[in-house]
């Protein structure tokens, strides 16, 4: 089907082609994603945009000795086409597959994994570093989206690199913005003398005549100022500051000019910066046309771009809840404002920001800022709701304890994406929130069993005069209860719901699972005649004491669920409630286990881990079997 493209298995396979032959693997690159995604979803706008720069590195630097290190690994698909893995791209995050994201696992021209954003400079730096100390003479570049520059470990990197001399190349994938015709001509004859080999040379011998010393520092004074006057009409002067050298803005979708700049960059040594301006979505009309949606568009056809919903569902998405249910707290209380780190449509905020955008807060990636920025309006005044997924809360660790839960700052923090997330895989699992954050004091932990608890729980945090509260919730689909119409009220804090009576075995159950435990009652009930109680935990911290004195005194053992790590989690909670008692019931657990669990459906991760419907179900009627032996 693809005349270059399906004799390609390296990037040795390409350096021979022509610029007429890579212009043409790009356009059968961008094809074969298009192909793939569509039956099979992920990061499609960003690859879409990166062809070129990908391509061209590949084509210009002996990879995988010279090492290519991703931001996030959104734009990494064409890299992975050309890496020996074009077959295996089909398979692309399903269960037994390859990584949506780059993984060091997985192939060795993937020189470091990424999943989350801002960390390519840093990693980059390491891997340049390493090579100098170690002789290897490997070249390293960073491939990093203006997005993750937005992040604060990418300046920490910068500000690092800059200063260390090493020799590392920085591209930045600008698709923020188009180059400025008016400009361009003057930028196209500046990025030539600047990347000139020759030029260069001269540059490096004038420095050394002059050498050390005043002298040298006037005319370098001097150079600099006139320097960030040219530069900073395109944002240079920002990276000369810290001690880069910065060329561009290039086509970075012009794969000639592309293949130019970085063979003139090669070479060069210290930090670079080569800043390139790239359309997300490229070459596919919807996806340029409507870049957010098309970020990860879901199932579309590719011909049509026509997106296909999947089937089979009515109830609404928590992230839906969630945002109708602040817009609405925010109507009603002019002190509630939202603050996201750059997941606004994903998390539903997108209502708040298009209703009421003086009260919406959009930070950028920068988790550990949104949560300190929390911290200021709370203690400022307001109410804060900062929604972050549960898997890049960990960024923002420290913010947590120190900036609010030890100030008592009443924060709103809702994590959505908790639990197993799916396809995204091991970089995104939410999985770890409960076991981190049970430990803080001053701290709420609330897992809402469905839409109408999830509402419940907002209305209650928007009351509480201490924080944080947190909120956790999963990817996906609710329960398909009725939560518009319903009225708020408080859900009390620290306190349980019995969702089923029963004898001898008792299952406490954390979020949505105890949706799934009272079914698996009910149909052990009709099946086999037992009868295990079941307790919707709600809160994980303040744990409801006076439920678990209950559930110790009346049931022979307790059966936890939990979608989250059992170390530390639900389980270790209750474990450690009954560790001090003269009596205590055998607890046994379904949960996370100790390791990473890689991708796949979230039904299939959710087997894989044991609590799938069917899982619940035995693993109760197991510990039923044994309670009546016992007896």
């Amino acid at each position: 089907m693809y005349r270059l493209l399906d004799n390609v298995n390296s990037p040795e396979d390409i350096r021979d082609f022509s610029i007429e032959d890579l212009k043409d693997l790009c356009a059968e690159i961008r094809d074969y994603m298009i192909e793939c995604c569509a039956t099979n979803p992920g990061h499609l706008g960003s690859s879409l945009g990166a062809v070129e720069l990908i391509v061209g590195l590949h084509y210009i630097y002996n990879t995988p000795k010279d090492k290519l290190v991703f931001d996030v690994g959104h734009q990494a698909y064409a890299h992975k086409i050309l890496t020996g893995r074009r077959e295996a791209f089909r398979e692309n995050r399903k269960l037994g597959g390859i990584s949506g994201f780059t993984k060091r696992s997985e192939s060795d021209f993937d020189a470091f994994g990424a999943g989350h954003s801002s960390t390519s400079i840093s990693a980059a730096l390491g891997l340049a570093e390493a090579a100098k100390m170690t002789g290897s003479g490997e070249k390293v570049v960073a491939l990093i989206g203006d997005g993750a520059l937005s992040g604060g470990l990418a300046f920490e990197g910068l500000n690092n690199a800059g200063i260390s001399k090493t020799d590392l190349l920085v591209i930045i994938n600008d698709n923020n913005i188009s180059i400025d015709k008016n400009i361009g001509a003057i930028h196209e004859h500046l990025l030539r003398i600047t990347t000139d080999p020759t030029y260069n040379r001269i540059k490096k011998h004038v420095w050394d005549r002059i050498g050390e010393g005043s002298f040298r520092k006037m005319v370098q004074k001097f150079i600099i100022s006139t320097k960030s006057s040219i530069v900073s009409a395109s944002g240079g002067a920002l990276f000369e500051s810290l001690g880069f050298r910065y060329f561009g803005p290039i086509d970075g979708n012009d794969i000639a000019q592309v293949t130019d700049t970085l063979s003139r960059l090669k070479d060069i040594k210290g930090p670079r910066i080569l800043h390139t301006i790239t359309t997300k979505g490229k070459g596919f009309a919807p996806a340029e046309e409507e870049q957010t949606i098309w970020h990860s568009p879901g199932m579309f056809d590719p011909v049509t771009g026509k997106r296909i919903k999947p089937a089979g569902h009515n109830e609404s998405r928590y992230q839906e809840v969630f945002g109708e249910v602040l817009l609405e707290l925010a109507r009603a209380d002019e002190r509630i404002v939202g603050i996201t780190p750059a997941m606004a449509t994903g998390c539903g905020m997108d209502l708040l920001a298009r209703e009421m955008p003086e009260r919406f807060f959009d930070v950028g990636i920068a988790e550990e800022h949104a949560v300190t920025f929390s911290a200021g309006l709370a203690a400022g005044g307001m109410k804060p709701f900062c929604n972050i997924y549960s898997s890049f809360s960990q960024r923002a660790y420290d913010q947590i304890i120190h900036d609010v839960a030890l100030q008592k700052l009443p924060v709103v923090l809702c994590f959505d994406r908790s639990g197993l997330v799916g396809e995204d895989g091991a970089t995104h699992q939410g999985v770890f929130d409960m076991a981190a954050y049970r430990s803080i004091p001053n701290t709420v932990i609330a897992a809402p069993m469905n839409e109408i608890e999830l509402k419940q729980m907002m209305y209650t945090a928007s009351t509480m005069q201490e924080g944080p509260f947190i909120i956790r919730y999963p990817r996906g689909y609710g329960e398909g209860v009725d939560w518009r119409n319903c009225d708020f009220a408080e859900l009390p804090v620290g306190k349980s719901e019995k969702l089923i009576d029963g004898t001898d075995v008792a299952v406490i159950a954390a979020g949505p699972l105890a949706a799934r435990a009272l079914e698996a009652a009910v149909r052990l009930k009709s099946e086999t005649g037992t009868n295990p109680a079941v307790y919707n935990i709600r809160y994980i911290k303040p744990v409801d004491t006076d439920m678990l004195e209950e559930a110790g005194d009346k049931f022979h053992t307790i059966v936890t669920i939990e979608d989250g790590v059992i170390a530390g989690g639900l389980y270790g909670e209750i474990c450690e409630y009954f560790a001090g008692k003269d009596s205590r019931p055998k607890i046994v657990c379904l949960g996370v286990p100790d390791r990473f669990i890689e991708q796949g459906t979230q039904s299939q991760e959710k087997k894989e881990c044991g609590f799938d419907p069917d899982g619940i179900y035995m693993k109760i009627y197991e510990e039923m079997q044994k309670s009546y032996k016992k007896d």
